[in-house]
């Protein structure tokens, strides 16, 4: 097991300010598509093994997106089924943050299409569209200190990908790794003492994970097309050490901003990179498996939507309970890093 740094390696010089007000999660949804990928499909047509797979990966399944939908009926799906949890209806909503790199076209806003869908007519709009698999952790920060402002009261946060549009079915390099899927939360004011604790958030520039062309560096043509150079491009040894990295760390800084160490967490929602990153990191903090939740074996890696798909798998069958300390933590293509730590609460009113 590799050690984690000294705390007092970790930390900058000032910590992050608490929140004026307390903020937690009310509802919590997410959509699956119902076609499922096996690894012996994929098989079929590339240069693999269900062997392989497994044994990199710990993916059996993914889901792949039916042909004419789109990754807003994702979000529309998981949106639906957190509101409804949360005792919210569409119009009540003051914002909603979405965060994909998938989305259904580059203008107009995913999240305006999101929110005609649910009659959210007066809501501040923010789609988080580079952010990446830590989308779904960025997304909820930014939605936490929108609700610092007293004309905020209730937001939703999406985290969707819909990666089997983006990935090359000919490159078994990224392939095999991804699936598609939706997740939110309603996020609003919490008892006091629980809700959003603390954050890490960091970030280093690399192209270990990027999709070359269609912007203003490299953009649409022909040649660029029939080189493929539209799909995601994935170095999976870089991502594997700048993960095991970089999780650890910002995980305890979070924790550690909070107060509290790892052993006080009651449950880890880790980004569902792969199934080994996730025990690497687990092994790295000392934290036994059963404190972490996956959904990578039959989901595979679905981006900004994998920390909700973790969070709502918990949260669902009831083992989430008032006053247990959660972390979630992602990283994502950039790379971009962070961690939120949070006590569950009870919502303090409506």
């Amino acid at each position: 097991m590799t050690a984690v740094q000294p705390f007092s390696e970790l930390l900058p010089a000032a910590f992050d300010s608490p929140l004026r007000v307390p903020v937690g999660i009310w509802g919590v949804g997410v959509h699956e598509p119902p076609e499922v990928v096996t690894n012996a499909d994929l098989v079929a047509t590339l240069d693999t093994t269900d062997e392989w797979i497994r044994s990199r990966t710990g993916i059996r399944e993914r889901r792949f997106l039916g042909a004419g939908q789109q990754t807003s009926d994702m979000c529309l799906a998981a949106a639906r089924e957190a509101l409804d949890r949360a005792g919210v209806t569409g119009p009540e909503l003051d914002a909603i943050v979405l965060a994909t790199f998938t989305f259904d076209q580059p203008l107009p806003s995913t999240a305006l299409i999101v929110k005609e869908a649910l009659g959210a007519d007066r809501a501040l709009l923010l789609d988080l569209n580079q952010a990446a698999c830590a989308g779904g952790v960025y997304g909820i920060l930014t939605g936490a200190h929108l609700l610092q402002s007293g004309a905020f009261s209730r937001v939703l946060v999406i985290g969707a990908e819909c990666l089997s549009r983006v990935t090359d079915p000919a490159d078994r390099g990224t392939r095999v790794f991804f699936g598609d899927a939706a997740g939110a939360v309603v996020l609003g004011r919490t008892e006091d003492g629980s809700g959003l604790l603390s954050w890490d958030v960091g970030s280093a520039l690399s192209y270990g994970v990027q999709i070359p062309a269609g912007g203003s560096r490299q953009p649409t043509t022909a040649a660029t097309v029939a080189d493929r150079q539209h799909y995601l491009k994935m170095d999976g040894r870089t991502v594997w050490t700048e993960a095991t990295r970089h999780l650890p760390r910002t995980i305890t800084r979070a924790v550690r901003r909070a107060g509290l160490d790892v052993d006080a967490v009651d449950h880890f929602f880790i980004h569902q990179a792969n199934l080994n990153i996730v025990r690497e990191v687990l092994d790295t903090l000392g934290v036994p498996p059963q404190r972490a939740v996956t959904t990578v074996e039959r989901l595979g890696n679905t981006g900004a939507a994998t920390v909700f798909t973790v969070l709502h798998a918990a949260m669902t069958r009831g083992a989430v309970r008032p006053g247990d300390v959660l972390v979630l933590a992602a990283i994502g293509a950039g790379f971009l890093w962070g961690s939120l730590c949070v006590r569950h609460g009870r919502i303090a009113h409506h």
